[in-house]
């Protein structure tokens, strides 16, 4: 039975029946019987789904919804909210996942039968890896830990306005898997609302992880959304502990890891700095993305806390703090790893917790990464690498890099293979050795002594020796010859002169029209894959790069490029489409993007794209959301053509990209010849003359 409570937005509505909002309007003001809204505001009405759904089934609209499409709307119209959906559908896909058979058991029968033996069945399967109890050994000076289990089992009333939802998640989990259904609604939720969590993206928490090294005890005092666990690769004989003050996060965090993660996961909720679930936790490894610029972190009434082994931190200084829970909660010898703002560096209120840092040799590097690394992007975020050290070593240093030279372009992010490879060959020769010579503009081992001044003063480009100058001059020449090359092509490539013509009046069809009668088929990107392969990124479409970005292992299968195809970015609003050729062939789809295949017997791809990216027709086909630009690629028009007549607008649009990506190129030579020379003729390297 559907839950009457679970309401739908116009929007919602118009994706389920895969039409633009016009149309819901038109029905609306057309069909009496169409359903009244039961929430929602005069000007953004919602409406019960189940009413919707069965007036859309009397009218033949509801026949080709996808399943993930239904399910996600039951979850975004739940009565309690996304988030207590999100949990009590991932609490189900974990039953799934590991004991099919209580589920089948449970789920036979009515709504109420179920809401009734699942909480039972799932304390089962919650009380598997519950966090561990709190160490009662208590500090005087302290109140008693306030953090509660992750995990709590919902009430059968809780379950039962979930039930529709539990049962739409099961029947999804039989077509792809637990995993890959939890993580696809958990995606859906994070893109959905992007100002209410801070990201650590997946290319750094890889980095992150590796930088920490094999560990058989991993810890994330501030978990999120678990990306930082997720990186790390586990095995059956790993602990992962978690918390984060946000139980929200720290019960979705631990369905994430149990269903993903083959270790034992140990995980709560509550403040970490004021109340540590795992006080007498020594890991191997700390991995840690903590709020940055805190200034309710605990200050006043943690004056006196053992954790502050290296200075009691100001109350500016809320990452000083972290970085000294990361360093009591390891085992001498172990590794811990945080992304920290670049202010921390440098302030001078931090300047005597830094200096005793280094001193006892437990900051062990300092990493810069490119701008655009990790949200706030416009920053130059740095990595913290520390060790707890089980010697002070005689003659310490601390190895400084400096990556900003890997930023991307326009939106497309960093480079993070070469930060990746920069990164880790750096830290790994400096990990044997103790030191490392100097990598000019990129990486050098700096001895403690030359940075505890009054400033102590961490900032890597400050200590890194320019990158080579012998070369700059013919560097320099180089690239004017490239860009000289580049703007003779692209005056090559200008479109010719156009005449005057009357607009066309052609008979116009659409996207997914042409899906419903084959002449196409539609793919999502997704979450996940077996494989690990390149991923074509929406980044990297607009920005018209190599694939850049990857996937997490799932059980999903990827969508995989093929010459030919069409992919089309959902978000953001650029009129954007891009034919995938030989050098982009075989990478897997990203998120927010959508891949058209044409019959090539019956559709050019060319054509297909050249009338994708119309301002108008992108702009008839988006919806838009007070913070994002949401296009519905099954309302893209395009003409119906003769094949012939196709092929030639199809040329004409390639010859377009062309010219385009000459326009790009020349673009980025010229910002590359500018900067170099700003950059010669300030250092000394290139003379005036």
């Amino acid at each position: 039975m559907q839950d009457n409570a679970t309401e739908v937005t116009a929007a919602g509505i118009a994706r389920l029946a895969g039409v633009g909002r016009a149309a819901v309007s038109n029905w609306r003001r057309r069909h009496a019987d169409f359903p009244k809204p039961v929430g929602g505001t005069e000007t953004s009405p919602s409406f019960a789904l189940a009413e919707v759904e069965e007036w859309l089934r009397e009218q033949g609209k509801l026949a080709e919804v996808p399943l993930r499409e239904r399910v996600w709307q039951q979850l975004a119209g739940h009565p309690e909210g996304p988030v207590t959906a999100l949990v009590h559908a991932g609490c189900a896909l974990l039953l799934i996942h590991e004991r099919p058979t209580v589920w089948l058991d449970v789920s036979a029968g009515s709504d109420e039968r179920l809401a009734a033996m699942l909480p039972g069945a799932l304390e089962q399967v919650l009380g598997v890896n519950t966090p561990l109890p709190v160490n009662t050994g208590t500090p005087a000076h302290t109140s008693p830990p306030a953090h509660t289990p992750a995990l709590r089992t919902p009430t059968g009333p809780q379950l039962l306005l979930s039930a529709p939802l539990l049962r739409g998640a099961a029947e999804l989990a039989a077509e792809t898997g637990a995993r890959h259904t939890f993580e696809f609604l958990l995606g859906r939720h994070l893109d959905a609302s992007p100002r209410q969590y801070t990201l650590t993206p997946a290319e750094l928490a890889r980095l992150m992880a590796d930088l920490a090294g094999p560990a058989r005890t991993v810890l994330d005092p501030a978990c999120g959304t678990g990306a930082l666990l997720r990186a790390v690769d586990t095995r059956p004989d790993q602990e992962l502990y978690a918390q984060d003050g946000a139980p929200d996060l720290a019960a979705l965090t631990a369905l994430r890891l149990r269903l993903q993660s083959r270790a034992t996961v140990h995980a709560a909720a509550g403040d970490t700095l004021r109340a540590d679930a795992h006080p007498e936790l020594r890991a191997d490894a700390v991995l840690c993305h903590p709020p940055f610029n805190e200034r309710n972190w605990g200050h006043d009434e943690l004056a006196y806390d053992a954790r502050w082994e290296y200075g009691f931190p100001a109350r500016t200084e809320s990452e000083l703090a972290w970085v000294q829970h990361a360093l009591a909660r390891l085992a001498d010898g172990g590794t811990a790893v945080l992304l920290m703002p670049p202010a921390a560096a440098s302030r001078r209120s931090g300047r005597r917790i830094r200096a005793d840092l280094l001193r006892r040799g437990a900051l062990r590097a300092v990493v810069a990464l490119p701008v655009g690394a990790a949200p706030p992007y416009n920053i130059p975020l740095h990595v913290w690498v520390l060790r707890r050290p089980d010697r002070t070593p005689a003659a310490p240093e601390v190895l400084l890099a400096d990556t900003g030279r890997f930023a991307g372009e326009a939106r497309g992010g960093p480079d993070w293979q070469a930060v990746r490879e920069a990164v880790l060959d750096a830290w790994r020769a400096f990990d044997r050795a103790g030191r490392l010579a100097e990598r000019p503009g990129l990486a050098r081992s700096v001895p403690v002594i030359e940075l505890l001044d009054d400033d102590v003063d961490l900032a890597p480009a400050r200590h890194l020796p320019p990158a080579a100058a012998a070369d700059g001059a013919e560097q320099l020449t180089a690239v004017r010859e490239r860009l000289g090359e580049t703007l003779r092509l692209t005056a090559d490539l200008t479109p010719p002169p156009v005449d005057p013509a009357p607009p066309a009046r052609w008979p116009l069809t659409t996207v997914g029209e042409l899906a419903r009668g084959g002449t196409l088929v539609l793919r999502s990107g997704g979450t996940g894959g077996r494989a690990r392969v390149p991923v074509l990124t929406d980044h990297d479409v607009l920005a018209g790069t190599a694939p850049s970005g990857t996937l997490p292992e799932s059980d999903e299968e990827a969508v995989v490029t093929e010459p030919g195809d069409v992919v089309v970015p959902v978000l953001g609003g650029g009129t954007v489409a891009r034919v995938i050729g030989e050098a982009t062939r075989g990478a897997a789809l990203g998120r927010n993007l959508v891949l058209l295949r044409p019959d090539p017997a019956a559709l050019d791809p060319w054509f297909l794209a050249g009338f994708l990216r119309g301002t108008a027709n992108h702009r008839q086909a988006s919806s838009y959301a007070s913070t994002a630009t949401r296009l519905d690629v099954r309302r893209l028009q395009l003409p119906r053509l003769p094949f012939d007549e196709q092929r030639r607008y199809g040329a004409r649009f390639r010859a377009l990209d062309e010219f385009e990506r000459a326009v790009r190129h020349a673009t980025r030579l010229g910002e590359q010849l500018v900067r170099g020379m700003y950059d010669g003729l300030t250092d000394g390297t290139v003379a005036p003359d």
